[in-house]
């Protein structure tokens, strides 16, 4: 019988960082180092700008009127302080598993459980509900170019159709190219990453040649609520930047990598999202922006007189929403895998395919899984889990960098949030904002999925879980 001290000394124990680097060098149970900042760097803006830019930005002007240009700023500032936080923990720890792998070393097994259970709800459910969008942007780019649709039965889920196939497609396409290895997995993210931005570039470029200065007065209609109000509805078109730590194992230099391509996408994505609402509610007015599903083909359309911009920006969006798929695919992969290979889940799953060297049977089990919730599945509610399960991770993440600051101060930090505690403090807080914010219903949701996990962790994790193993042996 297990007293309640031991019990909880078991249950929050925690793997060192030592132990965790090591298990990189293993033969069999190590990824491959494949990837550079250049390719890092990509997946974090193939992650971050997808449907976002090309919808969101109508919604947040019809909160702040011209002042969602200030609320991209806000929202990119307040993703930053997590994102310091990330890129110290990447750096310091370059290891498969994000924000699992941060919380096992800093609060102990159950909680880095927790996480990684959240996680795979968050990635998945994001994943599909992505892959039922780019369904969606396929019948918008065949109307703007050929002038037909695929009937609402085969390429919507229920209730509005029977059987989603586009999004079925998308989903095994991506799995068989993660399947067959993360550089060519980056490669193809890489050229994807550069058609969408210069369809971006394309758009802003157009809108300087006829903004009109008059459609930024009054400048904040709403005042400044207007605008936290818009941020807080904008940060979502950020969210992604974190499955960069997920490649933390397969990055030729992590400790100076994975700092860069943390913060340089984020900011990237930032500057663009800036300059494209400038370009927008310059040449349209946030009225129009705010009455349109497609707020960007609209401003072309009725601000520059472009009618024919729908097809290009229907294509940029198809191709922004595949790289999206790409890349939150990868880091679902990458964190089960970690569980997997950490025993709290089979570790047979994790083995690597010997020709590859990628998780190939665990990453085609997930996009099979995945594909099937994308055809079959209504995810107007459940796509909001999405939110909160990475409102959680960012929590838990600048969490681990105070802890680690005070509980290993010698440990070495390629990179060190700045400021620290106040920064790390201020993303916990702009976290737990969004998180209250958030509708019950998504609560109870969220608390059911992990009240399943910790049932998992109970009856499998805890016994097969290689750490316990380990203190068994010695």
């Amino acid at each position: 019988m297990v007293d309640s001290v031991g019990l909880r000394r078991r249950l929050f124990a925690t793997r060192s960082v030592d132990s965790l680097v090591a298990d990189t060098a293993v033969d069999g149970q190590s990824l491959k180092r494949a990837v550079g900042p250049v390719q890092l760097t990509a997946l974090g803006v193939g992650a971050v700008i997808g449907t976002g830019i090309f919808v969101v930005i109508g919604e947040g002007a019809a909160l702040a009127g011209p002042g969602v240009i200030l609320a991209f700023v806000l929202a990119g500032l307040a993703c930053l302080f997590s994102a310091l936080s990330y890129a110290e923990l990447a750096s310091s720890m370059p290891v498969s598993g994000s924000a699992y792998t941060y919380t096992y070393a800093t609060l102990g097994e159950l909680v880095a459980w927790i996480i990684g259970w959240d996680l795979i709800l968050e990635y998945g459910v994001a994943v599909a509900a992505i892959a039922v969008g780019w369904g969606g942007n396929v019948n918008a780019f065949l109307d703007a170019t050929l002038g037909v649709e695929l009937p609402a039965a085969i390429s919507q889920s229920p209730p509005d159709g029977r059987f989603n196939l586009p999004a079925v497609a998308v989903v095994l396409m991506i799995t068989a190219l993660l399947a067959l290895g993360v550089r060519e997995s980056a490669r193809a993210n890489l050229v994807m990453v550069v058609v969408k931005l210069a369809v971006l570039i394309f758009f802003i470029v157009v809108a300087c040649t006829a903004i009109n200065t008059g459609n930024f007065t009054p400048l904040l209609p709403q005042g400044g609520d207007g605008v936290v109000s818009a941020a807080a509805l904008i940060f979502f078109a950020f969210i992604g930047f974190d499955a960069v730590t997920t490649g933390s194992e397969e990055a030729r230099n992590p400790a100076r990598d994975l700092p860069i391509a943390i913060i340089g996408s984020l900011v990237i994505c930032t500057v663009f999202y800036v300059l494209v609402s400038i370009g927008a509610i310059g040449i349209a007015g946030a009225g129009t922006l705010a009455g349109s599903d497609a707020p960007l083909a609209a401003a072309l359309s009725d601000g520059a007189g472009i009618t024919w911009a729908a097809a290009i920006l229907a294509f940029g969006a198809l191709v922004a929403i595949t790289s999206v798929v790409l890349v939150i695919l990868y880091g679902q992969t990458r964190i089960f895998f970690s569980m997997c290979r950490d025993g709290l889940l089979p570790r047979r799953l994790a083995s690597l395919h010997p020709r590859f060297g990628t998780p190939a049977k665990l990453t085609v089990g997930l996009g099979l899984l995945i594909s099937v919730l994308a055809a079959l599945v209504p995810l107007s509610e459940i796509v909001r889990l999405t939110n909160i399960g990475t409102l959680f991770a960012f929590v838990l993440v600048n969490v681990g960098v105070l802890v680690l600051r005070r509980t290993r101060p010698d440990m070495p930090r390629p990179y060190r949030v700045p400021f620290s505690p106040v920064l790390p403090v201020l993303g916990i807080a702009f976290a737990v904002y969004l998180m209250i914010d958030l509708p019950g219903s998504t609560w109870l949701r969220f608390a059911l999925w992990l009240l399943a996990g910790i049932l998992i962790y109970a009856f499998y994790g805890y016994r097969h879980s290689r750490l316990r193993r380990q203190d068994a042996s010695s």
